[in-house]
C-alpha cells in the first residue's frame, strides 16, 4: 500500500477513511489557505513551473534532492493518487457535499474554465463557496470560483464516468494532509500534476492501488486501450496481434478497461502483481 495508506488510513486505502473529508478539517485556517493558495493563485503553479525548468539545467544530484524535498513538502500540502471509477463511487458514498469547480490546471494551459474538478466532504458546501469566494483587497489570478455548482453524489459519479470516457483519469487530493478535499480528471496535455509526475520525474500523486491486467483470449487487437493510456503502459505485439501492458509503467487508473469493448483489461489489486508491488 502506499505510504498514505500506512499513515493516514490505519493500513487500509487512506481515502476511504470518512475522517480524512470531515468538515472539522476544512475548517482549519492553514487548511484553507493552501486551498486557496492552489486553486485561486495561478502564479504558484506558474512559478513553480518556472523553477522545475531551472532545475532540470541544473547537475543531477542537485535534482534528485530538491525533487525530493518538493515531494516531501506536496505530501504535506497537496498530494493526490490515482483512483479508479469504483473507489470514487465509495468516496461519494462517504461524503455528501460535492461542488464542481473550474480546473486551475486547465486554466493555466488554455485561459479556459473547464469544470473537471470536484470539490468534497461532509457538510461543507458552504464552507467550499466562502473559501473559494473573493477576498477583499486581493486580485485575482485563476479562474473565477464565485459561483460554485452544487451536485448531489449520484450527479457527481455520472460526470466522472463521462469523463472517463473521454480517457481522463481520475485523481484524489489533499489540502492539508490527511484532508481530503478534491477529486479531478486529468490528461497529460492539460494536468499539470500528471506532466510534472510522468514527464518531469517530480512527485506530486501516488500510482493506484492496482494495477491492470489484460486477458489474450480476449484481447482483439484494436489497440482502443492503447489510444486512452496517459502513461504510455499499453503496446501493442505485432506478432500476436494483441495488445499488452507494461506493469511497471502501469498507474492503476481503469481508464483502458472502460475503452475495451470486449472486456479483456481487469484491475488487480498492485499487492499482487510484484512486477509492480513496490512502485508507487
Amino acid at each position: 500500500m502506499c505510504d498514505f495508506c500506512h499513515k493516514h488510513g490505519d493500513g487500509k486505502k487512506w481515502y476511504l477513511q470518512a475522517r480524512n473529508y470531515s468538515a472539522d478539517l476544512l475548517s482549519d485556517v492553514r487548511r484553507q489557505g493552501i486551498i486557496r493558495d492552489v486553486l485561486l493563485d495561478s502564479t504558484t503553479l506558474t512559478e513553480g513551473f518556472r523553477g522545475l525548468d531551472r532545475l532540470e539545467r541544473a547537475p543531477a544530484f542537485i535534482q534528485r534532492a530538491v525533487k525530493g524535498w518538493v515531494t516531501r513538502r506536496q505530501k504535506r500540502d497537496h498530494f493526490g493518487q490515482v483512483v479508479p471509477i469504483e473507489d470514487v463511487e465509495a468516496i461519494f458514498g462517504l461524503v455528501n457535499s460535492v461542488v464542481q469547480v473550474p480546473c486551475i490546471c486547465r486554466y493555466l494551459n488554455t485561459h479556459r474554465e473547464a469544470g473537471y474538478c470536484y470539490g468534497i466532504t461532509v457538510d461543507g458546501a458552504d464552507q467550499w463557496e466562502r473559501i473559494l469566494g473573493a477576498e477583499p483587497g486581493k486580485p485575482r489570478s485563476g479562474p473565477d470560483f464565485s459561483e460554485v455548482q452544487r451536485l448531489s453524489a449520484s450527479d457527481a459519479l455520472q460526470r466522472l464516468r463521462d469523463h472517463e470516457q473521454e480517457g481522463l483519469c481520475h485523481t484524489v487530493w489533499t489540502f492539508g494532509t490527511p484532508f481530503i478535499g478534491g477529486l479531478c480528471n486529468c490528461d497529460r496535455v492539460d494536468c499539470l500534476a500528471m506532466q510534472a509526475t510522468v514527464q518531469r520525474d517530480l512527485s506530486v500523486f501516488f500510482r493506484a492501488e492496482y494495477v491492470a491486467e489484460l486477458d489474450p483470449d480476449l484481447c482483439t487487437g484494436c489497440r482502443s486501450c492503447m489510444r486512452v493510456c496517459q502513461f504510455g503502459a499499453l503496446g501493442y505485439s505485432a506478432l500476436n496481434k494483441k495488445a499488452f501492458v507494461d506493469q511497471r509503467a502501469c498507474y492503476g487508473c481503469g481508464v483502458c478497461r472502460a475503452a475495451c469493448a470486449k472486456g479483456a483489461v481487469r484491475l488487480r489489486p498492485r499487492a499482487e502483481v510484484p512486477a509492480a508491488a513496490n512502485l508507487w
